[in-house]
């Protein structure tokens, strides 16, 4: 088995979640007590405050470069990056260090062609959503993706950090969250990326028309495919 390398605290409420998921899929394939083998260092997210300025984006690069440089040197065979956010500086970092990164949009992507969806409703934070580097994965495989008009990125960009990133869920805030996702369907959204790792702690896949893409859990099971491939 290999030994995984987490950065989580971004934010701890999803961590939380990554560790509890790998552990149980872990458990579920092999049975017995076995769990993941893996190093965890969670971030103080207010540390951390991702930006889209190229100095925040240098600045965010260097830490987790430092970091994952930290687990390599522990023993991780692999990094993962507990949240959506932080891949937008995913390239800078896998270029400094020597053990693969796996790529949240990228098993994203792979999962949706595997359904042979051609076009997604994108949620996460504004980063996520406006930035190229989710888009031109999904892009890269013939997905194309629609996001949110301006003012509901702005709603779900703040509800992320002043709410659902302090473990807070309201029924107000799932409601706004669902009419946006039905709007996007009637643009012809055929399957929605949950692009925030607190998402599906707010709604759950059943309470959407279209398939849900949990993006956790696709990371944390693909995390797990990797540990226990020779």
């Amino acid at each position: 088995m290999k030994t995984l390398g987490l950065i989580g605290g971004t934010s701890w409420v999803s961590t939380t979640d990554y560790y509890r998921i790998i552990n149980q899929e872990m458990n579920r394939r092999l049975g017995s007590l076995n769990s993941a083998k893996l190093f965890l260092y969670s971030l103080n997210y207010e540390e951390f405050k991702p930006g889209s300025d190229s100095a925040t984006l240098e600045r965010m690069a260097d830490q987790l470069t430092a970091i994952s440089i930290k687990l390599q040197t522990a023993g991780a065979d692999c990094i993962l990056l507990c949240a959506n956010t932080p891949h937008m500086v995913a390239d800078d970092v896998q270029k400094n260090i020597s053990i693969p990164l796996i790529h949240i949009a990228e098993v994203t992507a792979r999962e949706i062609a595997k359904q042979k969806i051609n076009k997604v409703a994108l949620l996460g934070t504004k980063f996520t959503m406006e930035l190229s580097f989710f888009k031109e994965t999904l892009s890269a495989v013939g997905i194309t993706t629609l996001i949110p008009d301006d003012a509901e990125r702005d709603f779900i960009h703040a509800t992320i950090f002043n709410e659902l990133g302090k473990g807070i869920f309201t029924k107000e805030t799932k409601e706004k969250y669902l009419e946006i996702i039905d709007r996007l369907v009637k643009q012809g959204a055929e399957g929605v990326i949950f692009g925030c790792t607190e998402i599906p702690m707010l709604i759950k896949e059943n309470e959407c028309s279209i398939p849900v893409f949990d993006t956790m859990l696709i990371h944390a099971k693909a995390a797990v495919d990797f540990a226990l491939t020779d």
